[in-house]
């Protein structure tokens, strides 16, 4: 897709302080013409074409759009998909994958829930010759066909420089990070490099979340505010825990505020609602899967597909759901977001 960089009214005076070096926004025509030929059929024997995805998970916000954007591709594009979800199992995961590849399908479609974990049932998959395609993350030590995701150094750096401006560059800052994939690793990464150039914004603690443990995020959340009486903010590396440390935050009655990462509805209706939680990073999770599936019907008629695809994300708060008639819950198909007047922060 090609970039813009046309900034919305409203979002200009805070967009910009979120510019990054290679920032950009596809312009309205651009982006309904790419979403016009992501709907049609391309080839006359597509609908034989058998597809399997394996998905790390399927729940949250992130994962009903992923399922999304698989089944309509496919419906569209032509073909049948089978879907296997691994809800955060990693040897369930890699059984999926050798089970796949034994079927011989024209591709496979995977979101990993811990890439590391998973790459020697990936490497396996590219071996055996079938076109490998990942969503939301890359895998590491593999050279799968295409993989499209987000820019999660930039989604994580992102949040920071919301905190660190609206904290005038001094305060007390939580991190609840999510290192259970390298992918989302790379958010609390980039949300240090920011921090790193504020010497008055102090990080007071960091917890390192584990999916599928016992604690959930309100109880991380909790211990976080009831050990720090001058915290500021929180920032977290996916709604889920800025969701729930809303929660936290509000039964506490703290003057903190919360940032996270992945968009969906129910972030969306924190947000507009003026409670703690103030900004996330809505990722394009639809259209991930859908341009999975889009290059693997080129890939099968004999054309390229990228390497990589870095999806578009947006900077949503509330003054860019104030004026919206209702929550957006399609933000993330192509085409969508140019109709809500979002521009495209990463």
């Amino acid at each position: 897709m090609s970039e813009f960089e046309n900034e919305t009214n409203d979002q200009a005076s805070y967009l910009s302080s979120l510019k990054l070096t290679r920032r950009g926004v596809l312009s309205a025509g651009a982006a309904l013409t790419v979403a016009a030929a992501l709907s049609k059929p391309k080839f006359a024997q597509a609908a034989d074409l058998q597809f399997c995805a394996s998905l790390g998970w399927t729940v949250w916000e992130s994962g009903r759009h992923i399922v999304n954007g698989y089944k309509d591709a496919v419906e569209r594009l032509g073909g049948k998909l089978t879907i296997a979800d691994a809800n955060y199992d990693i040897k369930k995961q890699a059984d999926q994958i050798a089970a796949f590849v034994a079927s011989k399908p024209a591709a496979i479609f995977i979101t990993p829930a811990d890439a590391s974990a998973i790459s020697p049932a990936v490497q396996a998959a590219v071996a055996s010759g079938i076109p490998i395609f990942c969503g939301d993350s890359y895998v590491p030590n593999t050279t799968v066909t295409s993989t499209a995701m987000s820019n999660n150094f930039g989604l994580g750096a992102a949040g920071a420089e919301y905190i660190a401006k609206r904290l005038n560059g001094k305060g007390s800052v939580a991190l609840v990070s999510l290192p259970s994939n390298e992918s989302w690793d790379q958010r609390t990464l980039g949300a240090k490099s920011v921090f790193a150039r504020f010497p008055d914004i102090k990080i007071v603690s960091e917890i390192a979340f584990a999916l599928g443990g016992t604690t959930t995020p309100r109880q991380v959340v909790d211990n976080i505010l009831t050990a720090n009486a001058d915290l500021n903010a929180v920032w977290c590396a996916w709604d889920g825990a800025a969701s729930e440390g809303t929660l936290a935050i509000r039964a506490a009655r703290r003057d903190v505020f919360i940032t996270g990462i992945d968009g969906g509805r129910q972030s969306f209706e924190y947000i507009k609602a003026g409670s703690p939680f103030a900004l996330t990073m809505a990722q394009s999770f639809y259209e991930m899967a859908y341009m999975n599936a889009f290059y693997a019907h080129e890939v099968i008629a004999g054309r390229k597909a990228p390497r990589f695809v870095i999806t578009p994300s947006y900077a949503v708060t509330q003054e860019s759901l104030k004026s919206l008639p209702s929550i957006p819950d399609t933000y993330d198909k192509p085409g969508e977001a140019i109709k809500l007047g979002w521009s495209r922060a990463l």
